[in-house]
Parts: C-alpha cells; structure tokens; sequence
C-alpha cells in the first residue's frame, strides 16, 4: 500500500485497511506511526488514558480533549521538523457512557490536528474503528 493514495490530511473509518499495512505503509513513508486498541475503554477518561499511555504522552497530559488536541500538535510540533503521521484509533466504544456524541467529539479533535499538520504541509492520516 501506498500513502500517496490515500489524502493527506483526513480522517477517516479504517475500513478496507488493514493496521499492519498501514503501519508498513508509514514506516516505508518515514512517518510516524501511531496506534491505540481502545477496546475495554468504556468512558472518555478510560479512551484518553488509553491514547495517552498508547502515544507516549508526557506525565501532565491532562486527560480532557483540549489536552490531546495540545499533545497532538504544539507539542510535537515544538519538537521539531516532522515527516507525517499515520493514526490508527481501534475499537472505539459504543455504550451508553461513551454515545455517538463523545465519539463525534473525539473525533472532531482528530480532525483539527489534521487541520493543524495540513496547514504546515505536513500530511496527518487519522483511521477508526468500532467495536
């Protein structure tokens, strides 16, 4: 698989997609390559625990969406020149304590950061699924 097929700046469900292809995919790209199985979380702190601990996040990650927003683009772009990002957000939850609601939320937070990187020129690929 090739990135170059695939927009450069969009989130967007996993569908055909394989993970292991995508991260193949990324690594041929030089981009990173970020993955959580948020399978088990069952409410937006467990999801966001679960992304912080998946993605590396600093200790002072705050746990709400602002806080992944901060994490997902001024503080990786502080670090310097960035090649791209493949993100793979598996099993969303689908319950009564996460609705479509908090997903649409979480998402939306996906897409600003693709909106962040697309704007540095820098192509940011988000895939989801749900369990």
């Amino acid at each position: 698989m090739q990135l170059q097929t695939i927009r450069p700046n969009i989130v967007q469900a996993i569908r055909a997609y394989r993970v292991a292809d995508l991260m193949q995919a990324a690594a041929e790209a030089g981009q990173h390559f970020l993955y959580a199985n948020l399978g088990g979380a069952q409410t937006k702190q467990e999801l966001l625990e679960r992304i912080a601990d998946a993605f590396t996040f600093p200790p002072h990650f705050g746990k709400n969406l602002d806080a992944l927003f901060d994490c997902m683009t001024d503080l990786v772009n502080k670090s310097g020149q960035q090649p791209g990002f493949v993100v793979v957000l598996e099993q969303l939850p689908d319950n009564p304590r996460f609705d479509r609601e908090a997903r649409e939320q979480l998402l939306e937070v996906f897409r600003d950061a693709a909106d962040f990187w697309g704007e540095r020129r820098i192509p940011f690929r988000c895939f989801y699924s749900f369990r």
